[in-house]
């Protein structure tokens, strides 16, 4: 008996070496495959057709949640069951996206976060692409923010590879196309399966000589103790000052993770079971000129702890438009989907450029 002891001991001590060394092996690989973006970093502009620019411009931003967050699906990492949705739900999702786009062919800029390039959880449908080709007279240019080999997580049913980031198409052509890296990052080795978080610039010459820059940024989630936010927010706010200084225009719109200044992030709160716990924007965050667009009467996202129920889920407001004082907003509103296809709902805004 002490024998069959000794042999079982032996067989949990090779198992559990056995787990070690995957374990190890995986980190390592993860360690040596990490993406390592520069701060700055040149993105190619996708397209060769030319518009001129007014300066009557309108936007669209969304977070299109790589069409796998649709109002059937719930999240793991959000304290849901699900890793990925069906193919079936993927590819409906994804036609239903192209159709609220080319369903607003006024719009000049559209802002996209959460766009697959090449991902598991998304079957590998090149969203990127698929989108540029169903806007023909658009061009686009992309920043990854997301990409790594193999997320392990969660371990009975890996999310695997993943290469995601955002994406803005206009019929515009921009001059110049910046991918800026924000200075945050989680603990090693935590951040090797996580985002590297961006946001896009694109630069567009007026008519009176003066410069658009049009930013699509995605801010960090997750961040439970507010610093990452707080590193990126500093850092874009030392950029939008600077960039505003030479006299440019700025507009930046995107899924900023967190409420507009002085709003009530629980406004849309309706369930206990579903809690939101949305942080501020700081009210001096930037001079009173700039201005913040945003829909108060529309939520932009929605917990992903259960399937979408429009009388019970808890929603909230994080996606929005900031502009530079030079900038006229003519109007702003959100486009209500009840979720349908992403956990995010589209925000659309129309400005001026001042002379």
């Amino acid at each position: 008996m002490f024998r069959y002891l000794i042999r079982f001991a032996r067989l949990i001590l090779v198992l559990a070496l056995v787990a070690g060394v995957v374990l190890l092996g995986l980190i390592a690989y993860a360690t040596i495959t990490d993406y390592q973006p520069p701060e700055t970093e040149a993105v190619e502009l996708q397209g060769n057709n030319a518009l001129p620019l007014d300066t009557t411009l309108t936007f669209l931003t969304w977070n299109i949640g790589y069409c796998g967050l649709g109002a059937k699906a719930d999240f793991f990492y959000d304290g849901g069951e699900m890793v990925r949705s069906p193919q079936e739900w993927v590819n409906d999702n994804f036609n239903q996206v192209k159709k609220v786009l080319t369903d607003r062919p006024d719009v000049d800029f559209y802002l996209l976060q959460e766009v697959d390039y090449s991902s598991r959880r998304s079957y590998h449908l090149n969203q990127v692409q698929g989108l540029g080709q169903y806007l023909p007279n658009y061009n686009w240019a992309f920043a990854p923010n997301y990409k790594v080999k193999f997320v392990p997580l969660p371990f009975n049913n890996p999310m695997g590879g993943v290469y995601s980031g955002l994406v803005s198409y206009s019929p515009h052509k921009s001059t110049n196309n910046t991918r800026y890296q924000f200075p945050s990052k989680f603990e090693w080795p935590r951040q090797l399966f996580m985002l590297d978080r961006c946001f896009l610039v694109q630069q567009y010459p007026t008519s009176n000589g003066k410069q658009l820059l049009v930013v699509n940024t995605h801010n960090s989630a997750y961040d439970t103790k507010g610093t990452m936010k707080k590193a990126e927010m500093d850092y874009m706010r030392q950029w939008l000052l600077d960039e505003y200084n030479k006299g440019n225009y700025i507009v930046a719109g995107g899924d900023w993770n967190q409420c507009p200044p002085n709003f009530d992030g629980n406004k849309f709160i309706k369930s206990d079971m579903q809690p939101y716990d949305p942080k501020n924007i700081a009210p001096d965050y930037l001079p009173a000129e700039w201005q913040w667009a945003y829909d108060p009467n529309m939520a932009t996202n929605r917990s992903n702890l259960f399937p979408f129920d429009a009388q019970k889920t808890s929603t909230t407001l994080i996606d929005f438009f900031l502009v530079s004082p030079n900038v006229e907003i003519v109007k702003t509103y959100g486009i209500d989907l009840q979720f349908q296809n992403s956990d995010h709902q589209p925000v659309y805004m129309a400005v001026q450029l001042k002379q």
